[in-house]
């Protein structure tokens, strides 16, 4: 993990399928965990979907709010 992939957790938008244009960091944690199942894409939104799975799945996302408010 990369410092900058927290702030782009909370910048980056889904460019695609069922949740397009939703916060990678809002992303329900049962779609996540159907990456997981399925593998993660390739690429920084691969990278950014793990991590936000590990963060939901560990019980972190708390360790997000002071980003969102900037």
């Amino acid at each position: 993990m990369r410092n900058e992939d927290l702030l782009l957790l909370v910048s980056r938008s889904m460019p695609y399928g069922k949740y397009k244009g939703r916060l990678i960091a809002d992303l329900p944690l049962h779609y996540l965990s159907w990456f997981a199942r399925q593998g993660f894409p390739d690429g920084e939104i691969g990278r950014l979907l793990a991590l936000a799975f590990e963060l939901q799945h560990n019980g972190l996302m708390a360790l997000l709010d002071p980003l969102r408010k900037r």
